[in-house]
Parts: C-alpha cells; structure tokens; sequence
C-alpha cells in the first residue's frame, strides 16, 4: 500500500523543491485522509490552542451556527482534501473556498453557496471537488505569522521539528527563496522535546517575552500529540500570535503512519474517502495498490519501481497509462482476477500491458489470474503479455494453451511498443 502514496506523491510534486533544500527530510506517507475540521478537533482534545468552530452539512445546520459560535468575526472554510482553496472557483460560479464576515446573518448566505458545489482549485481535477462540510470558525487577526512541522526523518532515524519565521505562504517557496530562513532540529524519540529545544524553536520562530513561553509550551503539546496519534507529520501553518498576544495553530495538517492503524482505529475510522477514487477504495481493500491516471493502456505490473518504468517506456513509445497498478509479490491468481476489473472499470482503457518479474511471484499464478480474468470478463481490448522470472515457462504454456487473445512478448521494450502499436489497429 505504501507504494500508491510513494508513487502518488512523485505525481503530485515531481523531484520536490523542499526536498532539494532540505534534504534530510523524508517525504511522509499518507494512507489516512483527514479533513481540516477533524485534525483540528485532534489538536484541541490534546489541548493545542486552535480557533473556536463548528462544521455545518446542511442548510438548517448553517442558519444557526453563528448564534453558536458568538464570535466577532466569522471565517467560512470549504472543506475539501486540496490546496488552493481560498483562490478556488465553485460550479455555480462562486468564487473563493475561504470568506470572512463579520455579519452573523451572511453567515448562512455564505454556506448556501458553497454546499453541495464542486470546487475547482489548483490541486484538483478539472471538475472540482463536491463540497459536503464547511467549516465555520472564529477568524482572528495574526499580528505574524511562522511556519512549524514536526516530522519524521530518516536521515536522523526518528522525529526532527522545521521551523521557519516565514509562515503563511509554501515552505517549498521560502526554501527556494531562502534556505537560511528554515531551521532543523533533530529530537530524540526516548526523551521527546525537552523545555531547551521547546525554548530554542520558539526563539527561532521570533516569539519573545511571555510568548516565547507560550509558543514553546504549544510546540511541546503539538509533539506530544505526534507521537500519541503515530504521526508522520504534524504541519502548521501558519502558526501564529494575534494581537492580543495568543499563540494560535491556525491551520494544520496531520498525516499518519498507516501502519499503526490496529493502534490507530477511532482516527481511522475518520478517513474521509468521499474524495478518493473508489477504485483506489477497492484497491485497498483488495492488498492492491492503484492509482487512476489520465491514459488509455492499463498497466499490472508487480512492484512500484517496475510500474514506474512501465508507464515510463509507454510513455517513450507514444503512449499514455491509464493507470498505476502494483499488484505486489505476494498476489494471488483472484487478486491478477481483481484487478483486471479495476483496469476494465475505466472506461478509457483501450489496451492492457502486463509486466511481471517474478522475483517472488510465480509467473505461472499471474498467468492463471489473466486466463480467468479473460474468460470471465469480456476482455475486448488487446491485451499484451511480458513475463520473466520465476516458472516463466509453465506461464507461457499456461497462455498459450488457454486459446485466448492474449499477445506474448518477451522484451518490455517490445510489449510496450505493441500495447501502443494495438491502439493504432483497434
């Protein structure tokens, strides 16, 4: 399953711009999705200090959350798993995830327009997202603004905290622009942050006086809460001091490590998947690791780095994959079954490449998987067949015996050629 989130996260950032300047930062995993409403909610019951506020799913809900609330200035928040909300436009040609108010009665206006509306931002498909919660909060001024993470790195084998006096904007940015600005500090797992290092990163995010305390009393809460939760990441941004002199986390994101959700389950049961893929929801399900992508070849291949070359060599020849699809070293012949019909399930799929190094599988499993994918689903597409590696010729028996329309390679260079040449053809 880590191999989706790996393979996910190359798609979304490339070679990382923060990751070039900061180097000993490991890039997270995230299995769990969270909105921002819960993460906060998470934060307050570990007693980090966050904004008043209240989640509203529905028109009745909306005209009486002001009332609830009782704050002087209102911020209204779609609550989507994207970036670029703020600058989003909605299907019904509202403009802006993000509102602030200070008239309890636009509260419920300003919730009308945004329930029910896809919102488009620079982080989503073309189609938006369709927006089921929104998130009403107290809006408080910040007087300044920095930027505080808590990760885990592997450079260091354990938890290290960034920090930067330039919050409110992307970190990846301020690294660029100026690396000198971000600062690193490596914790030991055993001891956790002692009141120096709780002291010293609030003196390096500019707090002084009564605050330099109070920021450091909320950076030593935030990892505690990181550790309670198994977190890979706790972000906020921005964290901040009002006017008043209160130290705030105004956003935050928390991402998880996967593997602790036996340890885990109330937050897990919070996973918000109405934004996720339902073949991706199958997919995990099933032990398979899928990724839809925007192409018309299918690919199943085993192993993340092979089905990253895959898609690469498709892509040499002319062609675009329709998908991301690891089936992994342990599959069985009703798994190959499976995920068949998740590649079959998109209906831009117009050819299917298999590319399996049986290494630990057995050819002849993944060939028994696509002769009973083929006789059970109406596999109208070509389909091309390279296999190498662990009792590859029973496989090639198994294949061509069974009678069916299946195009042997033995080259990957050459299947991926055919697999685009068939489109040409069909």
């Amino acid at each position: 399953m880590a191999a989706t989130n790996v393979f996910r996260s190359l798609l979304a950032c490339g070679a990382p711009k923060l990751c070039k300047q900061i180097p000993a930062v490991a890039v997270p995993l995230r299995m769990l999705h969270l909105q921002e409403y819960q993460s906060k909610k998470l934060m307050a019951e570990g007693g980090v200090a966050v904004q008043k506020f209240q989640v509203v799913t529905s028109l009745e809900e909306a005209e009486h959350v002001a009332e609830k609330l009782k704050v002087d200035e209102y911020v209204i928040k779609a609550q989507i798993l994207a970036g670029g909300r703020g600058k989003g436009v909605f299907s019904n040609g509202f403009r802006g995830g993000v509102h602030l108010t200070k008239d309890p009665s636009k509260v419920a206006g300003i919730v009308e327009s945004m329930l029910g509306y896809n919102l488009v931002t620079k982080q989503t498909h073309k189609e938006g997202v369709k927006v089921q919660k929104v998130m009403v909060a107290e809006a408080l001024d910040i007087a300044r603004e920095t930027y505080l993470a808590i990760l885990m790195d592997r450079h260091v084998s354990g938890p290290i905290l960034i920090g930067s006096r330039h919050g409110g904007m992307d970190i990846e940015e301020v690294a660029e622009k100026d690396p000198d600005a971000i600062f690193k500090m490596p914790i030991d797992i055993m001891l956790g942050v002692s009141d120096e290092q709780a002291l010293k990163a609030s003196g390096e995010l500019g707090f002084t006086g009564v605050h330099l305390k109070e920021a450091a009393e909320q950076i030593k809460r935030l990892y505690d809460l990181f550790i309670k939760v198994d977190a890979t990441q706790v972000e906020i941004n921005p964290f901040g001091e009002t006017p008043d002199g209160r130290v705030v986390c105004f956003d935050a994101k928390v991402n998880f490590d996967d593997n602790a959700e036996y340890r885990q389950r109330e937050i897990f049961a919070m996973d918000d998947l109405s934004e996720t893929d339902p073949r991706e929801v199958i997919a995990t399900k099933l032990h398979l690791s899928y990724v839809g992508l925007e192409g018309n070849i299918g690919c199943l291949v085993n192993g993340a780095g092979l089905a990253m070359a895959t898609m690469d060599i498709i892509k040499l020849h002319g062609g675009e994959p329709a998908n991301f699809l690891d089936v992994g070293g342990a599959v069985t012949e009703d798994q190959v079954y499976e995920a068949f019909k998740l590649i079959k399930a998109d209906k831009h799929v117009k050819a299917i490449l298999v590319n399996v190094f049986g290494g630990i599988v057995n050819c002849a499993t993944i060939a028994n998987g696509i002769t009973h994918a083929c006789e059970k689903i109406n596999m109208d597409v070509p389909l091309v067949v390279r296999l190498e590696g662990t009792n590859v010729e029973e496989a090639k028996k198994i294949l061509s015996e069974s009678n069916l329309p299946i195009d042997p390679v033995d080259d990957l260079d050459e299947a991926a050629r055919e697999a685009v040449k068939s489109l040409e053809l069909s």
